[in-house]
């Protein structure tokens, strides 16, 4: 398991409470490699990520996805791409010991005790690391037209950092979906 942050100096993560968090309880949070890819960005870009599940409708996967449904698509706003070209983050290795899987949201992991990274590893070129993993990264002018289309679809999503994003406009229809 993992935790991404664009500090390389961290030896240690005492758990806290985070500002967006449903608990009090402090924690140290990490996530499982199959939802890494949500954090091959720079920490505050805002983003919305999709992918069918067992209940994605044929309608959906095929409107969103392109009719893949083994294919997930990450989409950010297009003033954030050069950011997101020049990133470098920080994956610390968490050891799995002192972590148990969060009763509530699939993929993350939570430590109540304070945690040593296991190691640490530098990544950048996060657009080609995206490419790399056949996961499309799209852009649109604001995010909001199409996180509410993926919201109120049978996909499942995460969206992160959207109060970053530029304010809800009457834009129109997204052009993030597949051509």
């Amino acid at each position: 398991m993992w935790h991404v942050s664009e500090d390389p100096s961290i030896t240690r993560f005492a758990p806290h409470r985070a500002p967006t968090a449903l608990t009090d309880e402090p924690l140290v949070w990490a996530i499982d490699t199959r939802h890494l890819p949500l954090y091959w960005f720079p920490r505050e870009c805002p983003r919305c990520t999709y992918w069918a599940g067992p209940r994605t409708t044929n309608a959906d996967t095929e409107r969103f996805l392109g009719g893949d449904g083994e294919r997930r698509v990450h989409v950010i706003e297009e003033g954030w791409l050069e950011r997101v070209r020049d990133a470098r983050i920080y994956v610390y290795r968490m050891p799995e010991a002192s972590f148990g899987e969060h009763p509530e949201v699939a993929g993350y992991w939570v430590s109540r005790i304070a945690v040593e990274p296991a190691g640490m590893v530098a990544v950048d070129h996060l657009i080609d690391r995206h490419e790399a993993a056949g996961i499309p990264l799209r852009t649109v002018p604001n995010v909001w037209p199409l996180w509410d289309e993926v919201v109120a679809s049978t996909l499942e999503f995460s969206g992160m950092r959207l109060r970053n994003a530029l304010p809800r406009t009457e834009v129109g229809r997204s052009q993030a979906r597949p051509s």
